[in-house]
């Protein structure tokens, strides 16, 4: 009996199994008709497919071997973009000689130690018959008013507080500075750009010249910012012209007590042993805009920085780009906010001109989507 009850229930787990699978592949097979699981199994194996290293992997040995010998030229080509960098590096040391006079001219203006002629202080604006009717107008009302007040309080020196203005107006700039480096950057005259003489590594060195003051005994402050203008050899396919690698600043002399690099806080310390409390004073890193000549050094020795500090590297290389590229060749311009208001507007135009390319894509997918219902 049990030998019979054992083969009788034999069957029974077959059955059950034969059930289940074909119930699986029912499921399957609703699945598999259903359009949407079939688009989107479709669209994942045209994506795998459709890679660019999974379709140079299924191409013979042959077109390989003449792909490898493409990116060798390509290496060559990198190689000759980096010597053309190298001689506009050249033409811009040449014509920087050709802009100091001027720039020369401009701090002697700004100071005050040379006064403009008529000539050189004539300007036309684009509004110029607008401002003329609207100053003819203002002018009959409160020219008294202009000619008493000129009598009274003496015409300033030069053009005050302008490298200070130019902070204040540029954003990259005003984040950086705390209210107690005010006073400092007043005292800032100009700033300049010196490139690296021909024949040395490329670099170029930002000098921020203050008259006397009562924060510090230096002239002239300096940052040097290194180049390098070479493809690297692990990834030649990633040149893309000069890059600043790296940067040097220098020492500040500040009078005693004015150092705004570093604040001083006291601390409580209790003994161990006897319980007795002592409290000291230490000195401790400060926020302020003169820790930009104390940067942070980028690892030469193959280590790799945190988070924070490459962004922090990053960042110092961005801000003495822009000072090359843009504050010092136009500096009037971000005194008045008018560079400031032609980036604004460049930014904004992009950002109007990819919304209205989207728009229209948009309503040709809508057209699009109308004509075939139509049909």
């Amino acid at each position: 009996m049990a030998d019979n009850s054992f083969s009788d229930g034999a069957p029974s787990d077959s059955s059950e199994a034969a059930k289940d699978a074909s119930a699986t592949e029912k499921l399957t097979d609703q699945v598999m008709q259903n359009p949407q699981v079939l688009a989107a199994l479709q669209e994942r194996l045209d994506s795998v497919s459709h890679t660019p290293s999974s379709y140079i992997e299924t191409l013979p040995k042959a077109v390989k071997r003449r792909i490898n010998a493409l990116k060798q030229l390509q290496v060559k080509c990198a190689h000759i973009e980096a010597k053309f960098y190298e001689e506009v590096h050249d033409l811009e040391r040449k014509y920087a000689a050709l802009y100091q006079p001027l720039f020369d001219k401009r701090r002697e203006f700004v100071t005050g130690d040379v006064e403009p002629t008529d000539a050189e202080s004539e300007w036309h604006s684009e509004n110029e018959e607008e401002d003329k009717l609207a100053g003819d107008m203002k002018s009959k009302v409160v020219i008294a008013e202009k000619e008493a007040e000129a009598a009274e309080e003496p015409a300033p020196k030069g053009i005050p507080e302008f490298w200070f203005t130019i902070f204040r107006n540029v954003d990259m700039l005003s984040e950086l500075v705390q209210e107690y480096d005010e006073p400092i950057l007043k005292h800032l005259q100009d700033i300049k750009v010196k490139f690296s003489d021909p024949g040395q590594p490329m670099s170029f060195v930002l000098e921020f010249h203050f008259e006397p003051n009562d924060y510090f005994t230096n002239s002239v402050l300096t940052k040097t910012y290194k180049m390098k203008s070479e493809p690297d050899k692990a990834d030649p396919f990633s040149f893309e012209g000069p890059e600043i690698v790296d940067c040097d600043g220098c020492t500040i002399d500040w009078k005693k007590g004015k150092n705004v690099t570093v604040k001083t806080i006291k601390k409580k310390q209790k003994h161990k042993g006897r319980g007795t409390v002592r409290t000291i004073t230490k000195q401790v890193p400060n926020d302020s805009f003169f820790n930009f000549f104390s940067p942070l050094k980028a690892s030469g020795d193959g280590e790799s920085l945190d988070e924070d500090s490459e962004f922090t590297l990053a960042s110092d290389f961005e801000i003495g780009h822009f000072f090359r590229e843009r504050i010092v060749p136009r500096a009037v311009l971000y005194f008045t906010g008018e560079a400031i208001e032609d980036d604004d507007n460049f930014e904004e135009g992009e950002e109007g001109e990819e919304e209205e390319l989207e728009g229209d894509e948009e309503a040709e997918e809508e057209d699009d989507a109308d004509a075939s219902l139509k049909v």
